[in-house]
């Protein structure tokens, strides 16, 4: 499996990091996770792009992380693309059907799919084997678990959420966890994470996972990335790394 960073951001633009958006390939498997403002320029960028990519799963449906969605829609129209699944939590039929009202022309423009999962049981998605689970966040929001043909947890995505052992125990296994880390210690902040937090829950969970990658990242990160993991350092001492748009990762669940 394949992820690639196409935005890291959060809802304060900084110049440098677009809103939320991730990348995922496996073989000739491909999935955006995410949608946020500039993901659709990121996505352009890579070698698969926005002709490449045809179905979409939503952590949730703020705006950063939905707002390039009609866009990517007239883009692959124009393209003379005709499908679309987008996929997320309960009321994503009313985003999308809210969109289409908005915009009315893009209206039966797309052979477009709408699709609402679950916590309950795993489902299928652009080739993926997903679970989800309900995160701690000021909507609601979910973590997603993806697995390979190996049925290994390849990759954990948590969405936007508080730190919590059990999202922490979610990821247990995982090759590679995505995580919301959105301010630094002295942000007093709700339904988003502090490094202190998250790297208490990182400890306290009875779980293993592999690299842990921070994204979700405000303005009031900047320049004090080392200072941040030092504090979730002094807690965990897994492998942390900041994420960075553009970065991309082959994930190995197999690996040792």
């Amino acid at each position: 499996m394949r992820l690639t960073f196409l935005g890291t951001g959060s809802a304060m633009p900084t110049g440098t990091r677009f809103q939320s958006g991730l990348l995922l390939e496996d073989g000739s498997d491909r999935l955006l996770v995410d949608c946020g403002s500039g993901v659709l320029h990121a996505l352009a960028r890579t070698d698969v792009g926005y002709e490449g990519v045809d179905t979409v799963l939503l952590t949730h449906h703020h705006l950063d992380h939905v707002s390039d969605l009609d866009v990517f829609m007239k883009a692959r129209w124009l393209a003379g693309e005709t499908d679309l699944t987008i996929a997320g939590p309960p009321g994503t039929r009313d985003l999308i059907e809210g969109l289409l009202d908005l915009h009315d022309y893009m209206r039966g423009r797309l052979d477009l799919t709408i699709e609402e999962v679950g916590v309950d049981a795993p489902f299928a998605l652009a080739g993926f084997d997903i679970e989800a689970m309900e995160t701690r966040h000021s909507m609601s929001c979910f973590a997603y678990r993806f697995r390979t043909e190996s049925e290994e947890p390849a990759l954990v995505y948590s969405g936007d959420s508080e730190a919590f052992t059990e999202l922490i125990e979610f990821a247990d296994g995982a090759a590679v966890l995505v995580h919301d880390c959105s301010f630094p210690d002295d942000v007093d902040v709700s339904n988003h994470p502090t490094p202190a937090q998250l790297g208490t829950a990182l400890d306290r969970a009875e779980a293993t996972v592999g690299r842990v990658y921070l994204t979700h990242l405000y303005p009031h990160t900047e320049g004090r990335h080392e200072e941040m993991l030092d504090s979730i350092g002094a807690a965990y001492d897994g492998d942390v790394r900041f994420a960075a748009d553009g970065l991309s990762v082959t994930i190995d669940p197999t690996a040792p």
